[in-house]
């Protein structure tokens, strides 16, 4: 029994410091992977107000923040060669709608979601582009569990700020009344939402009685301008507290006057009222392009990191193709006049910001961002002003700008590592070396392969996930 009783605490003994090793080792290797790195001899581009480049300059990231730039280096660190990069802050997608759990049946009361996505697979696009902080317009639960995942570092994803969606009618939060109205944002911040998205089909009453009720409970205001404005003066649109424009269209879609001097008018009452806009140009640009053919979703590079059941809705029940030339003419003068909104509030200086509608067919997450950038540019913005539409006047409007936005020492590390300077072409975003996630380093080739792994995840799943039987999932 003696005996017994040595070899049970040796064995007890030869556990607990296995254990403990492991333990240790684990805990050295989460360390080693997330604790220094230090960029040496990269260019600069900060992104501050007079954004001076910072060139053959020495970065340190210690855990998840920017510790230093051309300070001291750390004996200890993973050291990144930056010579001949450019070094930019991770770009901010103001306008997006991802997906999230849910179902296209009603089920039974304890069923839950039918069809759930892989959240990683849904992030992996946003982040393999630098795209480091995304605004959710069509904010639901699922949004909220996505975030927590990405905090806790299940999943490398970016920033997300969320916006619950209050309309007049369909599936959103339902508002006819401006008692509803209210009770409906006081709700939304109950449940956690920073943020209220205003639709197109709320009554005027209740449009401004969310404006006013998200001012007292110290919520901002983005959205649509509500259809029932339409044939009303111009300055009836702009109401004290709409912050937020969600795209062009809002705008064109209320005159069938697409001149300059409209697109002026415009300009001067949102700078008056302090109302920002998404130009959303990639919007108009992809309706377009599907309504005319269904070739131009089915040529897209980057289709094949859309989940399937997307890409089957894209292209097999596809709301826009099929439009008569009389429509797709429309469309055009719309994109037209959205390119003189920009240039109007651009002469105006009141602040745009970048977002790209990703989600709606056609506009594929986190690659959308760099062609939303280069449409800003063709309406005759410098590279400078597109990339300060996508990273500090975002994260000011987010009132985060103290945490990310600019390349500052103290502020989260989302960084992109470009090869080549975007400040000479804003095509030059794409040559994305490595990204920074919240002070997580991915290379060149850890992206690739994770984008890799959704495009085999996808073809391996098309059969199941077709548009036309998502009622049966």
């Amino acid at each position: 029994m003696k005996h017994l009783k040595v070899s049970n605490l040796l064995l007890l003994l030869t556990v607990s410091f296995f254990l403990i090793n492991c333990t240790k080792s684990n805990k050295a290797e989460i360390e080693k992977e997330s604790n220094t790195y230090v960029i040496k001899n990269v260019n600069v581009i900060p992104m501050t107000k007079n954004n001076n480049v910072i060139e053959n300059a020495t970065v340190v990231i210690h855990n998840n923040k920017i510790k230093s730039i051309n300070d001291s280096i750390p004996s200890e660190a993973t050291i990144i060669d930056g010579k001949g990069k450019w070094l930019i802050p991770g770009l901010i997608d103001m306008h997006v709608h991802t997906l999230s759990n849910g179902s296209f049946s009603r089920g039974y009361a304890t069923r839950g979601s039918t069809v759930n996505f892989n959240t990683q697979n849904l992030m992996t696009p946003y982040i393999a582009n630098g795209v480091t902080t995304v605004f959710e317009l069509s904010g639901r639960l699922g949004h909220f569990s996505q975030r927590d995942k990405i905090m806790d570092k299940s999943v490398i994803g970016p920033r997300i700020a969320i916006a619950a969606v209050i309309d007049g009618k369909g599936n959103e939060i339902k508002a006819t009344t401006p008692l509803e109205g209210r009770q409906s944002v006081r709700n939304a911040k109950g449940l956690g939402y920073r943020f209220i998205k205003v639709y197109t089909w709320l009554n005027e009453e209740t449009f401004k009685a969310v404006i006013d009720e998200a001012e007292k409970q110290n919520m901002k205001v983005v959205g649509h301008i509500p259809a029932t404005f339409e044939g009303k003066p111009a300055e009836d649109l702009f109401v004290p507290h709409f912050g937020l424009i969600a795209h062009a269209e809002e705008l064109s879609k209320q005159t069938n006057d697409y001149s300059y001097e409209k697109a002026q008018e415009f300009a001067r009452l949102a700078k008056e009222n302090n109302t920002w806009l998404i130009p959303n140009l990639s919007n108009m640009v992809w309706i377009s392009k599907q309504a005319k053919s269904l070739e131009n979703i089915q040529k897209l590079p980057s289709l094949k990191y859309v989940h399937p059941l997307m890409q089957s809705k894209w292209l097999n029940s596809n709301r826009y193709h099929g439009a008569s030339p009389e429509l797709i003419e429309f469309y055009n003068k719309q994109k037209d006049f959205h390119i003189q909104i920009v240039k109007a509030f651009k002469e105006a200086n009141v602040p745009m910001l970048a977002g790209t509608d990703a989600g709606i067919s056609g506009i594929v997450w986190g690659f959308s961002l760099h062609d939303e950038l280069e449409l800003l540019v063709e309406t005759g913005l410098t590279p400078e002003e597109a990339l300060t539409y996508a990273t500090r006047l975002p994260a000011k409007w987010l009132e985060i700008g103290d945490k990310i936005g600019t390349i500052e020492a103290g502020k989260f590390a989302d960084l992109i590592l470009l090869d080549k300077n975007p400040l000479e072409k804003i095509e030059n975003t794409r040559s994305i070396s490595g990204v920074f996630v919240n002070g997580k380093w991915l290379n060149k080739n850890k992206i690739n392969s994770m984008l890799q792994k959704v495009e085999q995840w996808n073809n391996a799943n098309k059969e199941k996930f077709q548009w036309k039987n998502r009622k049966n999932l």
